[in-house]
């Protein structure tokens, strides 16, 4: 019974890390200010089916997609680093006026991917899998997305203590915090892609 406890903290613990559901809580709650309860969870629902369909397939089929398109995780990190940071500057260069309606498929990007399954969770379960073996790797990520669902469904209570005026500017500090993320991600990326030319 240790042996297994001992296995799912293994899993459980750097995939925390990378999906980081405390880190996800002020985001969501900056985005959905001003937004219908029904609507926010619809958002989060998609944002959490999006990222469990997307990192499961990953799981299975991820090796094979790289190789296939001739991409690596490092050209991943750049990618989802891209998208993030364009999402982050817009939100911080945000002036007044109403709130810009969010997509109907908000859940499914940024939300979902890159920000919940992004090249972290999506390298982490890829490792796992080769260490505690798939279903181990499966419960632990289960957890972690139910950790995401209830950050994200208790979150409207969260905004109701923060207040309006404090969740606005919460949400620009997150921005840059976001944006200081979405760099480290393309650094990540771009050193990995030197490290292997240079051993090329």
């Amino acid at each position: 019974m240790s042996e297994m406890v001992e296995k799912f903290l293994m899993a459980w613990i750097p995939l925390f890390v990378a999906v980081d559901p405390i880190g996800l809580a002020p985001f969501f709650l900056g985005v959905v200010q001003g937004v219908e309860p029904g609507r926010s969870r619809k958002i989060a629902r998609q944002a959490i089916l999006t990222a469990a369909l997307v990192v499961v397939g990953f799981m299975f089929l991820g090796e094979f997609v790289f190789r296939a398109l001739g991409i690596t995780v490092a050209d991943f990190q750049i990618a989802g680093g891209l998208i993030l940071l364009v999402l982050a500057v817009r939100d911080m260069l945000g002036r007044g006026g109403e709130k810009e309606i969010l997509g109907e498929d908000f859940g499914v990007v940024p939300l979902g991917l890159p920000l919940i399954a992004g090249p972290a969770t999506l390298a982490t379960v890829l490792m796992l899998m080769h260490s505690v073996g798939l279903g181990m790797t499966l419960l632990s990520l289960g957890v972690n997305l139910v950790l995401v669902a209830l950050v994200f469904w208790y979150g409207e209570r969260l905004a109701g203590w923060i207040g309006m005026t404090g969740l606005r500017a919460f949400s620009k500090i997150i921005a840059l915090l976001l944006a200081a993320y979405a760099v480290n991600m393309m650094t990540r990326g771009w050193q990995q892609i030197a490290a292997a030319a240079a051993k090329a």
